[in-house]
């Protein structure tokens, strides 16, 4: 076999390495595949519903509540608040045992033809939202009530003057209702002027 001359070998060059997949490239990749995911799972994040191929995205949504029940709701947050720090201020709680009973003689007061989602459903309210309102109740009740005292005078007053708005048929019925209503009026009187104190003496900034 003839040999090549030295100048006619053709050099051959070292293979180069294989250049690594930028980082960035990798990062930006497994951002976007992790938005497809979180878009593909909880579409109802990004958008409220798709009317013939066009969607309403949840901006939108919120965007026309805020506008229209923004401020009321809003402003019962606060108030929700305020209550509460009141609340833990001095100690007052309420138990789930207390929230059942007061459903409870919400529903005896209403008649034996009213149940639970009747209420709900008139007040186009949820289970968790009417718990809620209960237990603001009953911590209201006893921020305001401990001071309250109610006699055997002041019942028998109340049935014999609006006995025919009582719905017990029993005696003792009839007194334990005439004095869980005398209680709610004494502390429906008391409630504005508290409340109004309560919020003066507030900080409260709003941005919406």
């Amino acid at each position: 076999m003839k040999k090549l001359p030295p100048e006619d070998l053709i050099p051959m060059e070292p293979p180069k390495p294989a250049r690594p997949f930028p980082l960035t490239k990798v990062a930006l990749i497994v951002v976007v595949l992790g938005l497809v995911a979180i878009f593909v799972s909880n579409k109802g994040l990004l958008v409220a519903a798709v009317v013939n191929g066009k969607p309403i995205f949840r901006w939108q949504l919120t965007r026309i509540l805020t506008s229209r029940f923004g401020g009321q709701t809003l402003e019962s947050m606060i108030s929700q608040a305020l209550i509460d720090a009141e609340a833990r201020k001095a100690g007052v709680s309420v138990s789930q045992e207390e929230i059942a009973k007061k459903e409870s003689d919400l529903v005896n007061s209403l008649g034996g033809d009213v149940s639970i989602d009747d209420i709900l459903k008139y007040q186009g309210m949820t289970k968790a939202d009417f718990e809620d309102q209960l237990r603001l109740q009953l911590t209201v009740e006893k921020l305001l009530g401990k001071d309250i005292t109610i006699t055997d005078a002041d019942i028998d007053t109340y049935i014999a003057t609006s006995g025919s708005t009582l719905t017990a048929t029993t005696e003792a019925g009839l007194k334990e209702e005439a004095k869980q209503t005398i209680f709610s009026q004494q502390v429906n009187d008391k409630l504005q002027t508290w409340f109004t104190d309560l919020r003066s003496k507030a900080k409260i900034l709003r941005f919406l």
